[in-house]
């Protein structure tokens, strides 16, 4: 699990490929003071795990779905990539719940500046867009973001410096593909309210309106 709130910005030093997906190492920092082979590590919100590590940089294996599902197949040598460490229990959640799991890939659609803020607007595959709602969180290339609107087919997000001086996603151009993970509890509460979820117990009907009423919850 993971809050949004990037560490560091690592820099790709190889990408190797291969049948069975890729390995990428990446310079990482003083962000592996304490880190062992198996703990995780958020590479542009996709989940990792450290297979290798020596010094300042790591290792992790990508497999095939990872790379047809987000952008670090397309990575390569001086790359820069969004980087945190697993959280630690106890730890403040300075962002929202992130699990790592990529949803779908967004494309950069534009940008705008707002004061000191930059807004950019994402267009998104409809299954993220069915969970961005105004105000709502979206992890973006692993960030925590806030959504300041939203449409159909996009959203937009605002940028305020220290975020773009501390992550990598100002600096991707119109076009550029996004990694995107929605907010979990809306995917929990869709369950919930699906009355054909395979995860029910027989005789269970979710929640409905008219339960909500029985309980007086509305």
């Amino acid at each position: 699990m993971f809050s949004g709130i990037i560490e560091t910005v690592g820099r790709v030093r190889t990408v190797r490929s291969g049948e069975g997906g890729a390995r990428i190492a990446i310079e990482a920092g003083g962000l592996l003071d304490g880190v062992k082979l198996g703990d995780s590590i958020s590479i542009n919100g996709a989940c990792m795990t450290v297979v290798e590590f020596a010094g300042q940089v790591f290792e992790a294996d990508v497999s095939p779905e990872s790379l047809r599902m987000t952008n670090l197949g397309g990575l390569k040598a001086g790359d820069g990539v969004n980087l945190e460490r697993a959280l630690a229990l106890g730890d403040r959640l300075g962002g929202h719940m992130v699990t790592g799991h990529i949803d779908g890939l967004g494309e950069i659609r534009g940008r705008r500046a707002d004061g000191d803020s930059i807004w950019l607007t994402v267009a998104a595959p409809p299954e993220v867009m069915r969970y961005i709602v105004f105000k709502g969180s979206v992890a973006v290339d692993g960030i925590s973001l806030t959504v300041a609107a939203c449409d159909e087919v996009s959203f937009s997000i605002a940028i305020i410096p220290h975020t773009s001086e501390a992550t990598t996603l100002t600096e991707k151009k119109d076009g550029e593909a996004v990694n995107l993970e929605a907010d979990l509890i809306g995917k929990y509460v869709e369950k919930l309210l699906d009355p054909h979820s395979r995860a029910r117990a027989p005789g269970d009907g979710g929640v409905s309106l008219d339960k909500l009423k029985e309980h007086g919850y509305a």
